[in-house]
């Protein structure tokens, strides 16, 4: 065999080896459902439409307000509704820029961001705080979420960081029974003999913030409670509650704290939203009901009734977007029983795709959204918090994906044009590529998208800090209001 031969030969292998990695580079990026990594000779020197795409992000985040507002017509709303003139708002917006620049807050949005005119968008929060011990009633905060905060992941350490601060004791409202409720550490909980309505899938019924109504599909449903000791404000309450929103003769029988002492009652006929309460030392109590023919209950409250009381309102696979369809109605009359300071709005992880880099649709639903939760609870502050970090993998190793930064502008905006305060969980997370940290540490799954206990602690204390560095800043535009 002549050198002329091998040497052709090595050409025509060559020639076939690139062919077959020009043929695996134009491969579809699924071949039967599976994905497919594409093969690229020039990935180490060519230039991916990725990186320019996290390119134009970061720039667009780092863009000042995009967003024009009347101020002159908003200064004169603010006049009318809370008293303060121009020139207060004035130094109101000063203050705001000289105490956190001193502070040294990052772009990243460890700090609160308010987008109210003046810098009041949690006034009445902060004023009720203030007021707490004066109050017959606690000050109620809703945290509205995904999956995010499925079994009190976040919400458990701020509402343990909160109490600790300001007062109270108890987990607050819990469902009749939920996805979670197998493996929420903060309250033990069984329920049987329900049928369970969501209104991510049902638009027959009328819903409020939890979501979800229950109907008996048992002629004896039932559900128990239980305290534990996870947290330290957790173990004992003073207020035990039951809810629910349609009765006609309902029986229900109730054993507290395990004893023997049995209590029963005839529910009160109702179409609006009904509570029952009893007061004294409660640990645990079990609700067994009979003659349950239109009775349509929403759940149990377990909580004292003076400090800070925090609801966790998760329900998984909201978008946020689905609150236009709460019903006004029966917020007033949730509203009327558990009157609400701050309503807290954690969505996002449920839009975020790798195909979509446009979220403007997004802020015009969630602009709609918050719009009627101001509605239906007027007297609210509202907390907008954008978006965690999620990581895709490419090439090998996890980054974040480019829509987490699309999405947490759209965000932003819409909490510019609503005029709420706005928390950037991204930020406080690291920002870019966070989750890999938090995956690293155990603070977050396997899947780079959902938190820990332990990651949602990390949170948690983020905005808790975030909240108390906004309420000195309040204090003190309070002082030189005065």
């Amino acid at each position: 065999m002549n050198k002329d031969d091998n040497f052709g030969r090595l050409l025509l292998l060559l020639l076939i080896a690139l062919g077959i990695c020009l043929g695996l580079y134009y491969l579809p990026d699924r071949l039967f459902g599976m994905k497919i990594k594409k093969v690229d000779l020039l990935s180490d020197i060519r230039i991916k439409q990725e990186s320019l795409s996290m390119d134009s992000l970061r720039m667009q985040l780092e863009q000042p307000d995009t967003v024009r507002i009347d101020s002159a017509a908003v200064r004169d709303s603010i006049l009318k509704t809370t008293g303060i003139d121009s020139v207060a708002l004035a130094l109101r917006d000063s203050l705001y820029k000289v105490m956190y620049a001193d502070r040294g807050a990052d772009s990243l949005g460890t700090h609160i961001e308010d987008y109210s005119v003046g810098h009041i968008g949690l006034k009445r929060f902060f004023a009720a705080l203030r007021d707490s011990r004066k109050q017959e009633r606690p000050v109620r905060v809703a945290f509205l979420g995904d999956s995010f905060i499925e079994g009190d992941i976040v919400v458990a350490d701020f509402r343990s960081g909160m109490q600790k601060e300001f007062g109270g004791r108890g987990v607050g409202f819990i469902p009749i029974t939920s996805v979670a409720a197998q493996f929420r550490p903060t309250i033990e909980q069984e329920a049987e003999g329900w049928n369970t309505w969501s209104m991510l899938t049902d638009h027959h019924h009328r819903y409020t913030l939890s979501g979800m109504t229950f109907e008996p599909e048992s002629d004896h449903p039932s559900v128990s409670v239980k305290t534990t000791d996870r947290y330290p404000e957790l173990k004992t309450v003073s207020s035990l509650k039951f809810l629910y929103e349609k009765n006609t003769r309902t029986r229900m029988t109730l054993i507290c704290n395990g004893t023997q002492d049995t209590i029963r009652e005839v529910l009160k006929p109702t179409s609006v939203i009904t509570q029952y309460e009893r007061t004294g030392t409660f640990t645990e109590a079990s609700f067994a009901f009979a003659d349950t023919a239109g009775f349509r209950a929403l759940g149990v409250a377990l909580e004292d009734n003076s400090g800070v009381i925090v609801d966790n309102y998760s329900l998984r696979g909201n978008s946020g977007m689905i609150l236009t369809r709460l019903d006004s109605a029966r917020c007033r009359e949730l509203n009327a029983l558990r009157p609400y300071d701050l309503v807290i709005l954690q969505y996002g992880l449920n839009i975020v795709s790798d195909s979509i880099l446009q979220y403007g649709w997004y802020a015009k639903r969630m602009e709609e959204a918050v719009h009627h939760v101001r509605t239906c609870f007027p007297d609210a502050d509202v907390l907008m918090l954008g978006v965690s970090d999620r990581s895709r993998q490419v090439d090998g190793t996890f980054e974040t994906m480019p829509a987490v930064l699309a999405l947490l502008h759209a965000q932003r905006q819409a909490a510019r044009r609503s005029g709420v305060t706005f928390w950037n969980v991204f930020g406080a997370m690291g920002g870019e590529n966070s989750m890999v940290r938090f995956v690293e540490n155990n603070w977050a799954s396997k899947d780079y998208t959902h938190l820990s206990f332990r990651g949602g602690k990390e949170i948690a204390s983020a905005l808790l800090k975030a909240i108390l560095l906004e309420k000195e800043f309040y204090d003190e535009a309070d002082k030189v209001a005065r």
